[in-house]
């Protein structure tokens, strides 16, 4: 239940503004994007994925992404959200994606996580709009 807890207070910190999730990584984390977006690939460690997905998708919004949990599951070190994210792009038009994530916590932080995600939304919002950095 600890692991748990500590991932729904995570995502009410991000959606209420008071904190940041990703906070919560293990600067060795694998993180995984499955499917057959641009980003999808298994990155190795926290600033990697932060510098090549976190930072350039949050650069393309205009409103950054609002989080809400449908479903948190939880087995020993094992914490499964499914959740859905509401944004606006740079360009005005909605971002809203719907992400599956398979967290693995050790002491208190994220080590890996297999995420699943609307690939057709976060290609089309990745090429639609030029980094702007």
């Amino acid at each position: 239940m600890e692991n748990k807890v500590l991932i729904q207070e995570g995502f009410n910190k991000w959606a209420s503004g008071t904190g940041n999730f990703f906070d919560l990584l293990a600067e060795d984390i694998q993180w995984t994007i499955t499917g057959s977006t641009p980003l999808s690939k298994t990155y190795v460690n926290k600033k990697q994925f932060m510098d090549e997905v976190i930072i350039p998708l949050n650069d393309r919004l205009s409103k950054k992404i609002i989080p809400k949990v449908t479903e948190l599951y939880a087995d020993g070190n094992i914490v499964v959200a499914l959740w859905d994210g509401k944004a606006t792009a740079a360009d005005g038009k909605p971002y809203n994606a719907s992400y599956s994530w398979t967290m693995e916590i050790k002491n208190k932080k994220i080590v890996r996580v297999v995420a699943f995600l609307d690939g057709i939304e976060f290609a089309d919002i990745m090429r639609r709009i030029p980094d702007r950095k």
